[in-house]
This record gives structure tokens, sequence and C-alpha cells, in this order.
């Protein structure tokens, strides 16, 4: 595939780059704020695992250098550098640490956030069961360090793994907040299990004191926990947003040629990663370090010759199993006998003998020899 393969196959890939997204992610998050209007009133929002930057992009309305800045004052948070934002206050450090949660409402100069959004996501090992609980984990960690740094009836968005005990998390949540949605937005793509809480009102148990140290809904939460009714003890509506008229994130759309050219214009990323944890790995792929060897008596190994040393080897190894997969043709009374490849066999003349054997010997990928019969 060309480079521009992902650009005509992810329409919303394509438009990331052309309107100045760091990702595609950030249409997520306009299309949760379309329906949600989470951004009504915010001053102070908190970015989890921020990187690459695109949401923080989102929140303070920047796109490339021609963008307007959101007068609420932001904080991104990651684990990694990140390129930086304009009106964007970055901290490099880990979400589970309270210290991380004291840079945060250092900041806000003591108060607490309106709004706390968080995109992050493991990094895949194809077994759904334990990507599903690892993301699971990740965004239990996000709700403790939400609780301590955002203030009562604020709202919390963060992504989701939709798997078969993805009840257990909307209880969770719903002890905290009073309102719980999940939602699939549109440019999210619907083979994926990717999915959304937007959860409103923050408020948390009577008595509850956040603390980094203890598990989150410790025993002493049971009794809330078991006020909730119905098979799931919670009912969590499911809406699908973003404009049904508009891009499907499944589908291929032909390229946008620019005015007065007849080729596609590839766009690189905006922002590609700093230092990300797979250079190595491409590294050792470009230099051909990466690739498997073949197991010896594979069919692939046994089906392919040895190429001679010369162009006049043939009484090695090429020679002989040249003669016997292709069947050596000989001389006869009547002209050349027949040569076979697979069975196919083939009719010689002195004038075509040549030629023949060559066509014979490159089917089973040897490279072009002298004609042993002259």
């Amino acid at each position: 595939m060309g480079r521009s393969s992902k650009d005509k196959r992810d329409v919303y890939y394509r438009r990331a780059k052309e309107e100045g997204w760091r990702a595609r992610s950030a249409y997520k998050l306009l299309q949760i704020n379309d329906d949600f209007n989470i951004f009504e009133g915010v001053t102070r929002v908190v970015d989890l695992c921020a990187a690459p930057g695109s949401w923080s992009q989102v929140v303070a309305g920047v796109k490339g250098e021609a963008g307007q800045k959101s007068q609420a004052k932001i904080v991104a948070v990651d684990l990694q550098a990140m390129a930086p934002i304009p009106g964007v206050i970055q901290i490099q450090g880990d979400i589970t640490k309270k210290s991380t949660a004291h840079a945060i409402v250092g900041h806000f100069e003591g108060e607490q956030a309106d709004l706390v959004v968080c995109d992050g996501a493991p990094d895949v090992t194809g077994l759904h069961d334990i990507d599903e609980y690892i993301q699971a984990q990740l965004l239990l960690a996000a709700l403790n360090i939400t609780t301590h740094v955002l203030k009562k009836t604020g709202t919390f968005v963060a992504k989701i793994f939709r798997g078969k005990d993805v009840t257990l998390l909307y209880a969770q949540l719903k002890i905290f907040f009073s309102l719980v949605t999940v939602f699939k937005p549109r440019s999210s793509r619907n083979s994926s299990i990717e999915a959304f809480v937007v959860c409103q009102g923050y408020s948390p148990p009577e008595g509850y004191i956040p603390n980094m140290s203890n598990p989150l809904l410790d025993q002493q939460y049971d009794v809330e926990f078991n006020t909730l009714e119905g098979p799931n003890r919670v009912i969590v509506p499911f809406l699908a947003c973003g404009d049904l008229s508009g891009f499907d994130s499944d589908m291929t759309y032909p390229l946008e040629l620019e005015a007065g050219k007849s080729t596609y214009s590839y766009l690189e990323p905006t922002q590609s990663p700093i230092n990300p944890p797979y250079k190595e790995a491409c590294q050792l792929r470009r230099s051909d370090m990466l690739s498997k060897p073949a197991l010896p008596g594979s069919p692939s190994v046994q089906a392919k010759l040895v190429e001679p040393q010369s162009s006049t080897d043939l009484t090695g190894t090429a020679g002989k199993n040249a003669d016997e997969a292709a069947g050596r043709c000989s001389e006869g009374k009547d002209g050349y006998s027949a040569g076979a490849v697979g069975g196919d066999s083939h009719d010689c003349t002195p004038e075509t003998h040549s030629a023949q054997l060559n066509t014979c010997l490159k089917q089973l990928d040897i490279s072009e020899v002298e004609d042993p019969i002259k």
C-alpha cells in the first residue's frame, strides 16, 4: 500500500491532518461536546493520559496556528513527553501518584477542576479479556485521581472497552456520579469495542475521603452499591452521538485533489511522537532484522533450490536439483526430449531448447544458467 492508502480508508485521519489536529480522536471529543455540551461554563479542565494532545487541542480551542485560544485553564497529564500546545500546562507524571494530583490542583491555585477528560488506553495485546481488564484498571485509576481534583457537580469523560463485565464499571461510576451515560461517537469505528462514558454530577458517597493508597470502593461502600436494583444493579443509557449524515468511520472515501492538481498530495501528521516506544522496533524492521527465519524442512525451504555460484556451476547442487525437479532435456535423434515442471511437459527443439530451459528454471526460482546440453 502507498502512503495515501490510510488517507483514503480513514476519512477522520485525513481530516485531522488537514485541520491541524494531532490525532483523529479530536473528533470524538468534538462529537461528545455536540451532544452533551460539556464545555459550557468550564474554566478549569484536566486532560489525563493526554499524549499526543488532540483532546487538549480541542479543549483549548486550537486549530493549527490560526486557531483561537480558550479562556479555560487546562492541565494535560501524561507519562510521556508531549510537544507544547498554546494555552495548555503540561505535567509529565503518573496519574496513580498523589503528587500528580497535588501538582494539578497547584496549577489551579488551590481550586478544583470543572471537567476531567481521559482518552487513555493500554497497548492492546489482542487477548480481549486481558485488554478489557487492563482498560478497566486504567479507568479506575483515572477515576481515583479525579476524586482528588474534581469539584462537586463536575463532569468526568473517559474511554471504556465494552466487554462482558462492563456493567461492574457502570455500577462503580454510578456511586460517584448522579448520571452516567455510555456513548459511541460517529468517528469511533463500529468494529471497535471502544466507547466513552460521560459521568455528570460528581457526588461522592457521604464521608468518602480520596486516598491514593487504598483501592476504590472499599468495603465501607458496600451499602451504597447494594442499593442499586435490577439484574445489573444499574441501567446505563446508551447513546450513539454525532451527525448520522456525516462521515462514516468505517467507509472508504475518495481522496480530494487540490485545485489544479491531478495527483493527491500526502500530508504528514501534525505532530509526530517525540520518542515513541516502538521507535527501536521500526528501525530493526527497516534493517530487516525482525524477519523470522524459515525453519529447516519447511515446504518453502524444500521448494526453493539453491542458486548456483556461477553460470557454469552445473555439477553442483543447483544443477542436480534442476535436473531432478525440471527433468533434464537430453539430445536424441529427433532433437531434444521433453522436460517437465510440476507435471507440465514442454517440447524442445535445438532452436528453442535454451530459452525453454531457462523458462523452467525461472519457474523454480533459479537464476539463468548456461545450457548444459550445448
